[in-house]
């Protein structure tokens, strides 16, 4: 599926003045369940004006950022009607007169959040999207912009890292954690993984071991092993944490002297408990961290592009790949939206909306 929708890409752009395009996009106009309150509906878009662009939904993913925005749960808080989604990967079809720097067959992914991407087709501002080269695959690309950077982030604005230093995190196979592994991997830094224990363990750990993991281990094995005692690896500098509650404050307690626990999440809706000891005796720190926030305080920041440059150059060179997914055409988001949040199995699979079924 993947390369039949890569060959999409290719196909030639039609002129703006030969379009009457009609969107296909799941909007809601109330907060609740996405399987009650989303709509497929069919709107007529206009051409684009000025620094508009119409661009061509190739690909979004179902993020639990985006299921937890309709469900009015999370911080974003769109306006009604709106259409849900945050990443996407598109083509650019036609640009406005005054567009400079995007040009029709162009591959973009949003710079702005919140533009509504469960869509096949939308008019966004040229100044919302980013070029992105076609040699990222459609995976990446349509993923690119939360978890990749999230990870990206969280490992170079906390922490002084070098090769050889060591970081741990528990849900290690979130899509972030994904990422984690695999940009330390590239970067020579030790990657200690924490997971739940589940049936399919081995296949988990083998998975996020070819990713970059450095060691896998369950919660109970964290509690028991010496890893760090017998000097098989450096104590942690810098802890990521997802979950909350107990598994929060065992990775917690592995830190080095002065070392840093950010939180990115809560998937146990547990408070993140301090364990008294560490937090005295070693100093720890303990940080949070939104990638919408930084995305929205550095959104023309060289440091932006800096990250996009990096991280796309690795998706290039083979050395980073999307998280484990699924491509489910559009018509079947309802079963995919009810499976987002379902946190079974062993990989956590990512669900994309694949706009080319």
């Amino acid at each position: 599926m993947l390369r039949k929708s890569l060959r999409s890409w290719t196909r030639p752009a039609m002129l703006c003045r030969q379009m009457s395009v009609v969107a296909r996009s799941l909007k809601y106009s109330q907060h609740g369940e996405p399987v009650d309150v989303l709509h497929l509906v069919e709107d007529k878009l206009t051409s684009p004006q000025n620094q508009q662009v119409l661009v061509k939904i190739l690909a979004a993913p179902i993020n639990p950022a985006d299921i937890n925005t309709i469900q009015g749960k999370y911080p974003v808080k769109p306006k009604f009607p709106a259409v849900a989604g945050n990443e996407f990967v598109g083509e650019v079809v036609c640009v406005g007169d005054k567009v400079k720097n995007l040009q029709p067959g162009a591959h973009v992914v949003p710079l702005a959040t919140g533009l509504g991407t469960w869509t096949t087709h939308a008019v966004y501002n040229e100044d919302q999207l980013l070029a992105i080269s076609n040699k990222v695959g459609l995976a990446e690309a349509a993923t690119i912009t939360v978890n990749p950077c999230t990870a990206y982030r969280m490992l170079k604005d906390f922490v002084q890292l070098s090769p050889g230093d060591t970081v741990i995190q528990n849900g290690a196979n979130s899509a972030v954690g994904q990422a984690v592994h695999q940009l330390c991997k590239a970067w020579g830094i030790n990657s200690v993984g924490i997971v739940r224990n589940r049936p399919e363990i081995s296949e988990l750990k083998n998975m996020l071991e070819g990713l970059g993991a450095s060691a896998v281990l369950t919660e109970e094995e964290m509690r028991t092993c010496d890893i760090f005692k017998s000097g098989k690896l450096q104590r942690p500098k810098l802890a990521f944490n997802c979950v909350g509650g107990k598994s929060a404050t065992e990775v917690s307690r592995h830190l080095s002297d002065r070392g840093v626990m950010v939180t990115y999440g809560g998937m146990s809706r547990e408070p993140v408990t301090v364990a008294t000891g560490p937090l005295i005796f070693k100093d720890i720190a303990f940080r949070g961290f939104w990638m919408t926030r930084w995305s929205k305080e550095n959104y023309s920041a060289p440091e932006r592009t800096q990250m996009f440059n990096d991280i796309c150059q690795l998706i290039e060179q083979g050395k980073f790949v999307a998280p484990a997914h699924e491509m489910v055409p559009l018509e079947k988001f309802k079963d995919a939206a009810a499976a987002a949040l379902n946190f079974k199995g062993f990989t956590g699979k990512k669900f994309i909306l694949d706009m080319n079924c």
